[in-house]
């Protein structure tokens, strides 16, 4: 790639500026002067630009580690395509809004960029809570948008032609999770869970997947995004005799419900599994949380040992610039506005009703793997109710991984893969509190 050092510098000094100005605005991502190889297909005359609306959270209370990584991965997939001539013969323009975590904030910026800013199309968002008020938006005005990491079963369940994810589905993670449990022997545990729709949705989907696995959950605690004092919860599963197998945390605040967890002495612990959100792969995790040893975390995504060439080329850039490998969720935040000038470029126009048509017959590997949606107008969910409603739009093969640290301050590409079988590192499927894998 062209000059491609100081092309991503000044990508990553724009998201940090983003970050620091714009907490609370809508603001435009400038991309670079691209090498405009003119394809067959092109926009009307007068289109000097293509835009798309990019969304993740950038201020809190929402996840602002998370969206500066969605905003810099999106911001490299726009220089990609730019610097190989753009979109129908012109510039993809990211337009970028934070939606702060906030369900009402993602109404307000997916008006303005739809409705103010002209996007052809919405990409993004980390929270479910605020995907589910996005997505009501878009179906208003028929304009696709395309989910990165938002999880709640209700998201895709409603069938909304404008609406797709390649993110999984918090019911995936919930079986996936469950038969991990019962596989190693677990039968009881507890869940403490956020108060948004992925929380309760997460809780939802594990009862019924709990029932029919044979599994107890002795409580579900919900507690708020911004809680930071989570004691009283606590002192109750102190209080629990006998312990729990196992203490899951659904919870994406940050890594305070962890930290207090581990120092609390439930869990990890000789009797509980301590499972960690998904962010447990971020550096900081250890910042905040030095009592992590032997915590399990999921991991959605191929490991690097399964890294593609694009995969590669994603996790070289970010490491520049945040000096770790790239998160599953900024993975599929590049996924998601290459899916988007995959299906513009197909379509051969800005016409939204025929962006969501190419979305449907989408079939291009990149940075996490073969990306297709298996029902679609043309393939609808059957009539008996054999296939979930939450299928509609959904990429139905992304990477559940569990992984499990077992030593202090360590790399999470260095932590063991658990589960599931095909993917174990260490042939176990879950090292014990305290003992070290061969």
């Amino acid at each position: 790639m062209k000059n491609s050092k100081s092309l991503f510098a000044w990508v990553a000094f724009l998201t940090l500026i983003t970050l620091v100005l714009s907490s609370c605005g809508v603001t435009a991502t400038p991309t670079p002067e691209p090498v405009l190889t003119l394809p067959a297909a092109t926009p009307s005359p007068t289109a000097t630009t293509i835009r798309i609306g990019g969304i993740a959270p950038l201020s809190a209370p929402g996840s602002v580690v998370s969206g500066m990584a969605m905003q810099y991965a999106m911001n490299l997939a726009v220089a990609d395509i730019n610097d190989k001539g753009g979109v129908l013969g012109v510039p993809l323009e990211l337009i970028f809004a934070d939606t702060q975590g906030v369900p009402e904030r993602g109404t307000v910026v997916a008006e303005r960029l739809i409705n103010e800013n002209k996007v052809v199309a919405i990409a993004g968002e980390y929270h479910s809570s605020v995907g589910l008020t996005v997505a009501e938006v878009a179906h208003k005005y028929g304009i696709p948008v395309l989910f990165a990491e938002t999880w709640s079963d209700k998201i895709t369940e409603t069938g909304y032609p404008e609406v797709f994810r390649i993110a999984p589905v918090s019911s995936m993670s919930s079986r996936a999770t469950l038969e991990w449990y019962k596989a190693i022997g677990v039968k009881h545990y507890v869940l403490i869970a956020e108060k948004t729709d992925y929380g309760t949705g997460q809780a939802e989907r594990d009862k019924a997947v709990a029932k029919d696995l044979g599994l107890t959950i002795d409580e579900i605690f919900f507690v708020e995004l911004k809680e930071t004092d989570f004691s009283p919860v606590l002192d109750k599963i102190k209080a629990m005799n006998p312990p729990p197998d196992a203490v899951r945390v659904a919870w994406n605040g940050d890594y305070t419900l962890e930290k207090q967890i581990a120092d609390s002495g439930i869990a990890p612990s000789e009797k509980t599994i301590g499972m960690a959100s998904q962010i447990a792969k971020d550096p900081k995790f250890w910042e905040s949380v030095p009592n992590g040893s032997y915590f399990v975390f999921s991991s959605v995504g191929v490991p690097p040992s399964l890294y593609n060439e694009v995969t590669t080329h994603v996790a070289t850039e970010y490491e520049k610039i945040f000096k770790t490998a790239p998160p599953s969720y900024a993975l599929e935040a590049y996924d998601s506005v290459m899916l988007l000038a995959d299906a513009i470029q197909r379509a051969g126009t800005t016409d939204p009703r025929a962006i969501i048509s190419a979305l449907e017959s989408a079939d291009i590997t990149l940075a996490q793997g073969r990306y297709y949606f298996q029902y679609t107008s043309k393939n609808p969910l059957p009539a008996d109710g054999s296939v979930p409603n939450y299928m509609w739009h959904q990429w139905p093969d992304p990477a559940i991984l569990f992984m499990q640290y077992y030593r202090p301050s360590q790399d999470w590409k260095d932590a063991a893969v658990i589960w599931p079988p095909v993917y174990q590192t260490h042939n176990m499927p879950y090292i014990p509190y305290g003992t070290q894998p061969q």
